[in-house]
């Protein structure tokens, strides 16, 4: 099979540590393996960028594992052209892989062109979609609690939820509040009301 990438690095990514091998494919040479093991620092990372430099790596190629590709990813980006292989693809060709050979096997495969890369946005698309999905989380977070607190107040049989649609508005925050400092009388709570509200006379009725 031809070869399309004479110096390629393929790096089998985990939690603490990575495991690199490089594949030299040099004209007239015997295929030479160089495999070597690096901790997920910083600064070792940075050993890692400066082998490769050191072995004229033309491509590097990593699986998708996790989120432990990113920082491998945010180290060697820019510094050599990459690919994030999508593991489900590489499980569907044919070959000899076993956990103590993956980087040589995601080398090999990425030497003969074999790899199918996924998409991996730029930097400032990365960080955009880290920052509306931990808003999307947010915002989770925040419907569980409001339905908590509902349901808190049913319980209680303070029907609070039938006399303002936002219980954690103006109106609901105030009369949670006072309810909490030991308010009790319908009056004393209507007088919490705001807005149209206030129209309504919020009465809430113990059960």
């Amino acid at each position: 099979m031809e070869v399309v990438y004479r110096r390629c690095c393929g790096i089998d990514v985990h939690k603490d540590f990575i495991t690199a091998c490089v594949l030299v494919n040099d004209p007239g040479k015997q295929r030479e393996v160089r495999k070597k093991e690096f901790r997920t620092y910083w600064s070792d990372l940075q050993k890692l960028k400066l082998w490769l430099y050191a072995s004229k790596v033309e491509k590097v190629a990593m699986e998708s594992t996790g989120v432990y590709w990113k920082p491998v990813w945010n180290v060697l980006e820019g510094h050599f052209p990459l690919l994030l292989a999508n593991p489900y693809h590489m499980r569907n060709i044919p070959g000899q892989k076993t956990d103590q050979k993956d980087s040589e096997w995601i080398s090999d495969l990425l030497a003969h062109g074999l790899l199918r890369p996924s998409f991996v946005p730029p930097r400032p698309i990365q960080e955009l979609r880290d920052l509306t999905r931990y808003r999307v989380k947010l915002t989770g977070e925040l419907n569980r609690v409001h339905s908590r607190i509902a349901k808190i107040l049913e319980d209680a049989n303070l029907k609070l939820g039938s006399v303002a649609s936002d219980i954690l508005g103006v109106t609901g925050r105030r009369v949670i509040e006072a309810i909490i400092g030991g308010q009790e009388h319908p009056d004393w709570l209507a007088d919490k009301a705001c807005g149209t509200l206030r129209a309504k006379r919020i009465s809430c009725v113990w059960f």
